[in-house]
């Protein structure tokens, strides 16, 4: 019995449910990260992201609609491997000066996967005609690149931050606390 060969349809199938996995995982992982932020402006990018994440994910549903699939996700490795790594960094680096420049980084690491991500799909969606789907891809695109910026220009103000050395301890006991309310 052969097996029906994979077409460039079936790709973009496979890599649009991997992101609308990914995506509503992004909107947990902004959610958590908005409250370990100490930097209000790292903590305020992270909380508009998640709601912009979270019209990202709505957009997707169109996109499945579009294609006549149901919206539904398929487990993405890459998210869960930088969440994971998001979490163990949280844990070695919650309470040192470099702990927003760490959260950062992992940030700029998912927007960098996202990025990717909706690249191709974009160029693929043209490819198979989907032009309504390749705008709503489009404009998540420039969203998540828009983040990724704005996330480079705070990361360059924390890191500075972040390396002057000891932190007060007052600053220090206030984080503990916070973290664990």
């Amino acid at each position: 019995m052969a097996t029906k060969q994979k077409t460039l349809q079936d790709a973009f199938y496979e890599t649009l449910k991997d992101v609308y996995y990914a995506e509503r995982q992004s909107v947990r992982a902004l959610k958590k990260s908005a409250k370990a932020a100490e930097h209000e402006e790292l903590r305020q990018a992270f909380e508009t992201h998640a709601e912009e994440s979270a019209n990202q994910v709505e957009r997707l549903q169109q996109v499945f609609e579009i294609i006549g699939k149901p919206a539904r996700g398929k487990t993405c490795e890459a998210m869960q491997g930088l969440t994971a790594e998001m979490e163990e960094d949280l844990e070695d680096f919650g309470d040192s000066p470099a702990a927003d420049a760490v959260l950062a980084a992992c940030a700029q690491a998912v927007e960098h996967y996202e990025i990717a991500r909706y690249g191709t799909l974009k160029t693929w969606a043209c490819q198979l005609g989907y032009e309504d789907a390749a705008k709503l891809l489009d404009a998540t695109l420039e969203e998540e690149k828009k983040t990724d910026q704005l996330l480079s220009e705070i990361a360059q103000r924390i890191n500075v931050e972040g390396s002057e050395g000891d932190v007060d301890e007052d600053v220090t006991k206030a984080k503990r606390a916070r973290r664990s309310a």
